[in-house]
């Protein structure tokens, strides 16, 4: 039976994708009737938070729905009795994410907020805390569902299905269903008819074969994407194309995040161009930020703005928003997620986080089982997952000794003397987020 009342808590609500979860909500309200919506901060994040929660406000009252909107800094207050938890936190805020981009590039490597040594400091500041928000959760509301898509997602996921009292936790991203969206304007059809068979990482995620209305169409998607004018990116990875024989070679679909192991030194140099120019993908967001709050304080603007797909996570909320739905509903639909692998992947770990499609019921999501992955993709695939597990580790006990090993596990961190130096900065630089380490 349903639930008369649902409620839901946004932690980190103050952010900007805030107004696209809150479109999600409406437009589901039929199906998934939120009652109580509340969006928590922190006191940093306040005037954000009231911003935001302005224009949900706004965008609630002109949708003409019964949610009841609050907005608090007590975190434990939008925890009780909740149903659902959705985590969308930057530990630091935009300043931490510049050094995580800034510091490994003034090294010579490559600085991005989920891959490389700003991916591991990310998760070093974001893990403990929501360790602790998950042991809130053990105590206010033991069954609600956790849908976390802070990243790096696939290594949150990973500490927190090891480490947390609290396993009702699934990691989203908005990739697999940019990747779909996508590949359905290229084919040009509708997405609907499109079926992408997903398996690998969170951002280590791999197309192993795509279908329309159950036909296979890889060959033709392969060669689209082995043309230099029809290639996919995103808002926050330069769009460099791949070379046709690759993209034939591999015969599965990458993501754009695979630019940065199979285009490691394409990539780097753009990025040291935008470290020397002052336009790093941080710098650049913190702007965006800034004109997209200012957007977000006109009492005039009662919908989610169109700039905010510029921001580079477009359909993330939307994905979380779908995701609850189908748990509540018991739709069994099958949606791309990061869970406990229970064997979907053959050549990993059981209790390892994986990102994979799944069916999704009331239950939970159900990982489909993939079997074994290509031999070609096997290596990198286990050697991140080393490098997740490691840092997770790191995480939660503090270890330097387990953050060095994790960095230099990574394959965007080239040499082991300079990982010392660059983890010693890193440290230093986030220390006031980082007390596992200094206590």
């Amino acid at each position: 039976m349903f639930k008369q009342k649902l409620k839901v808590a946004v932690i980190g609500g103050g952010s900007s994708y805030t107004p696209e979860f809150v479109e999600g909500l409406i437009k589901r309200y039929d199906e998934f009737p939120v009652s109580d919506l509340h969006l928590v901060d922190i006191e940093e994040g306040k005037e954000k938070l009231e911003i935001v929660g302005g224009l949900a406000r706004r965008m609630i009252e002109k949708a003409g729905v019964p949610i009841h909107l609050s907005l608090t800094l007590d975190r434990k207050e939008a925890l009780k009795d909740a149903d659902f938890v959705t985590t969308q936190m930057r530990i630091g805020l935009l300043d931490a994410r510049i050094k995580d981009e800034r510091i490994p590039l003034k090294y010579g490597m490559i600085g991005q907020e989920t891959n490389g040594a700003g991916g591991l400091f990310k998760g070093l500041r974001t893990i403990p805390v929501l360790m602790e928000i998950t042991k809130e959760m053990q105590e206010l509301c033991p069954d609600a569902w956790l849908i976390n898509f802070t990243n790096p997602a696939g290594m949150v996921t990973e500490a927190l299905l090891r480490y947390s009292p609290h396993k009702k936790v699934i990691g989203v991203c908005n990739l697999p269903v940019n990747m779909k969206m996508t590949i359905a304007k290229m084919l040009q059809t509708e997405v609907h008819r499109v079926h992408i068979d997903f398996a690998g990482l969170n951002h280590l995620l791999y197309g192993l074969d795509v279908f329309i209305d159950g036909k296979s169409v890889m060959n033709d998607v392969l060669n689209i994407f082995a043309d230099p004018e029809k290639q996919m990116s995103m808002q926050n990875i330069a769009p460099i194309p791949w070379e046709p024989g690759f993209i034939h070679s591999l015969g599965l679909i990458p993501c754009p995040y695979h630019r940065y192991y199979y285009k490691t030194k394409e990539i780097l140099d753009h990025e040291l161009e935008a470290y020397k120019s002052g336009t790093t993908r941080a710098e650049v967001v913190k702007r965006l930020e800034t004109d997209l709050f200012e957007l977000y304080r006109s009492p005039d603007l009662s919908i989610k703005p169109p700039q905010l797909e510029k921001r580079g996570g477009a359909y993330y909320s939307d994905a979380a928003c779908n995701l609850m739905s189908s748990i509540y509903n018991d739709k069994g639909d099958i949606q791309t997620l990061n869970v406990q692998n229970n064997g979907s992947i053959s050549d990993l770990p059981h209790e390892s986080a994986v990102e994979v499609n799944c069916i999704v019921t009331k239950n939970g999501p159900k990982p489909i089982a993939v079997g074994s992955l290509p031999v070609s993709i096997l290596g990198l695939v286990h050697q991140i997952k080393s490098f997740e597990r490691t840092a997770a580790e790191a995480a939660v006990t503090g270890s330097y000794q387990k953050a060095l090993l994790a960095m230099c596990i990574n394959p965007l961190v080239t040499s082991d003397e300079t990982a010392k130096k660059l983890l010693d900065e890193m440290l230093e630089a986030h220390k006031n987020h980082l007390p596992q380490f200094f206590n």
